[in-house]
């Protein structure tokens, strides 16, 4: 559909893919270079800047990769959140599937044979088969980044620098993936198409029922009850600090649009000044 091209090409301009002209600019022809969603793509690459490329090539494999949470069959429910609050990162969805990787990837090291994997991924309700892909998608991204000569920076995770880092990274491609919560009960108002959502019963703020107010999310999905998939928080602050001016001044009103606002001014009251003067 015409309107569903014309958002493609606003999409990829706001993420500094195409030139003046329409055409792929120099980054934007970097980043079709991965066989990825443009905002991953836009993320990957800017974790070279963040120092966290093994971090968010985890996470880029594992969300392009099949769900990897099993549903839990009847009456095993409160097991299965059991287990996967084992996982659970008080940072978000996207630190928690890194921790989810990195165990299988060490439970298969420790195994004699296949079938002690899959009996790891069976006892934590976690599917093999998304786990193994995700292992592949994780593989073949490395052999990209080696090919156009990209850095790959030493794994960090679990230090506060690196946490900060990833959501940086994050927020570099997913800026217009942002939703709030207006009533402290859970209800998500998107910035920019205005749709309220709910956290994904498989998220771990979910499962440990805390409601973060501000979000950065993966995928938003009608289907499945308007819920909102993959989340993490962010803070205004860093949403301010990071998110394209002129993207940001597209949106439609709202309140949380001038509680970001507020932010951005007391950032740089200089040069808001400027602006307001202009």
């Amino acid at each position: 559909a015409p309107e569903s091209l014309m958002q493609a090409l606003e999409d990829l301009d706001y993420l500094a893919a195409l030139d003046n002209d329409g055409n792929l600019s120099e980054f934007g022809i970097i980043m079709s270079e991965f066989p990825l969603d443009p905002q991953l793509s836009k993320s990957l690459l800017a974790s070279c800047e963040f120092e966290c490329v093994d971090e968010m090539l985890t996470i880029a494999a594992m969300v392009t990769a099949p769900n990897c949470f099993l549903h839990a069959p009847p009456g095993t429910e409160e097991i299965a959140l059991t287990c996967w609050r084992r996982f659970s990162h008080p940072a978000g969805d996207h630190f928690t599937l890194i921790n989810i990787f990195n165990a299988f990837k060490e439970a298969s090291v420790s195994s004699t044979n296949q079938g002690d994997t899959e009996k790891w991924c069976r006892d934590y309700f976690l599917s093999c088969p998304a786990l193994r892909m995700a292992g592949i998608i994780r593989a073949e991204l490395v052999e990209i980044m080696k090919r156009i000569e990209l850095p790959i920076s030493q794994p960090d995770f679990g230090s506060k620098e690196n946490a900060l880092n990833i959501k940086k990274a994050l927020l570099s491609g997913y800026f217009m993936h942002i939703a709030r919560d207006v009533d402290g009960s859970g209800n998500y108002l998107m910035l920019t198409h205005r749709q309220v959502a709910q956290l994904h019963p498989f998220s771990s703020y979910y499962n440990t029922r805390r409601i973060p107010e501000w979000v950065l999310f993966h995928e938003f999905s009608i289907s499945e009850d308007n819920s909102i998939r993959v989340v993490s928080e962010i803070s205004p602050d860093l949403f301010a600090e990071l998110v394209p001016q002129y993207y940001f001044s597209n949106l439609p009103p709202s309140e949380s649009k001038d509680i970001l606002q507020g932010v951005i001014n007391h950032l740089s009251p200089v040069s808001t000044t400027k602006e307001e003067q202009k």
